[in-house]
């Protein structure tokens, strides 16, 4: 099989995917749920099995464990999250109003720091930014709203999504097994090097990604509580929660928290001061501290392409796109330098000498023949003549 003819296969598999995503997306939701929780799990469920205790009570203990955690985390913290939602929502016209007050309170002021015409021009041009915002606000509540669940379809994800995850971790050693069982046999070795990359990519996006957002949901909600701004909690848990988008969650937490500070407690700076080194810390932390060790290099995309695969999957998939668009992207990611180190390895761009590079380390070591075998060294007794 030619090199174009394993290009056009691939090419068309790819396409005949996405028209399956999209035509199937308004029913993908908890199968994609299903399987992102059973991929998340399965280490769990193998830990336990080691314990002698058979595949499905493995699953099942791992898996009831996890949704007991979550119903309850669900129903102690709904409540509370959703009256702060409500009142945010409800509140939302009068701090932008309070705001704008605020601005023109500290005209004077600004009229000697700046002049007559730099003053009129930042006031203006914070009214329209603030004016902005909360129609940006508006639409994005009025979206998700439109967007969300209906009544049957909430029930339907709440049924199907464990029932999936339970067959999934019950199979999932025979759906691996089956998959290896597939692999062209002249190719397996480096197909396998590629998948486990795929592998660390994805559990660099679950795990660690998941993981970083949890830190964060529960260090904004806990901090902007502490500190005594109103709704901290749930301007707290859409921070953490929004921090998969490059720089749109903290941008968001940080506006919003700054905004309902200055109206809530100017002219006593401190508490302004201490939110805003709330963000600071948690910047610091998600960068430096987080990111670093719990996702490191796994994903290794750039932020402008994520927010681009994050935009364009949701415009075109909805909800279930937003899901698939990190994945999906640390795949592509990892597929796109093993075929740029390919392409480097090829008599295409080197011409007629092929030397393998560093570029592909992993695959080299794997296609390297093994050294050949030392021969035992013999030593020979020196003899004399009589």
């Amino acid at each position: 099989m030619t090199l174009r003819t394993q290009v056009l296969i691939w090419v068309g598999f790819t396409l005949v995917v996405v028209l399956l995503i999209w035509l199937f997306r308004p029913i993908l939701l908890p199968f994609v749920v299903g399987i992102a929780l059973a991929y998340i799990l399965n280490p769990a469920v193998t830990l336990v099995q080691r314990t002698r205790i058979g595949r499905a009570w493995s699953s099942a203990v791992v898996l009831l464990a996890v949704l007991g955690i979550i119903i309850g985390v669900f129903v102690v913290v709904t409540p509370l999250v959703a009256s702060q939602v409500i009142g945010l929502a409800g509140r939302l016209p009068g701090y932008i109003g309070d705001l704008q007050s605020l601005i023109r309170s500290t005209a004077p002021q600004l009229n000697e720091w700046l002049g007559p015409e730099r003053a009129a021009q930042l006031q203006a041009s914070l009214s329209q930014f603030l004016g902005s915002g909360l129609e940006f606000l508006g639409s994005l509540v009025t979206q998700v709203a439109q967007s969300g669940l209906t009544v049957l379809n909430t029930v339907a994800f709440l049924i199907l999504t464990p029932v999936v995850a339970f067959y999934l971790l019950l199979d999932w050693e025979g759906m691996v097994k089956g998959i290896d069982d597939l692999l062209p046999r002249e190719h397996r070795r480096e197909i396998r090097i590629l998948l486990d990359q795929i592998d660390q990519s994805i559990a660099g996006v679950f795990r660690g990604q998941g993981s970083v957002i949890l830190v964060l949901c529960v260090y904004y909600a806990t901090a902007l509580t502490l500190t005594g701004l109103n709704f901290g909690l749930v301007i707290g848990l859409m921070t953490g929660l929004f921090s998969f988008i490059p720089f749109f969650g903290f941008l968001t937490g940080f506006v919003l928290s700054m905004g309902i500070a200055l109206v809530q407690f100017a002219p006593d700076w401190w508490f302004v001061v201490i939110v805003f080194v709330v963000y600071m810390v948690g910047q610091f932390l998600e960068g430096n501290v987080l990111y670093p060790r719990l996702v490191g290099q796994s994903i290794n995309i750039n932020p402008v392409w994520l927010m681009f695969a994050l935009f364009a999957f949701g415009l075109v998939f909805g909800f279930v796109g937003l899901i698939l668009a990190v994945p999906l992207s640390a795949i592509t990611a990892t597929l796109t330098r093993y075929a740029i180190a390919r392409y480097k390895n090829s008599t295409l761009y080197r011409g007629d000498r092929v030397v393998k590079t560093t570029a592909e380390p992993e695959l080299a070591l794997a296609e390297a023949p093994p050294p050949p075998a030392k021969r035992p060294t013999t030593t020979r007794r020196a003899t004399t003549r009589k």
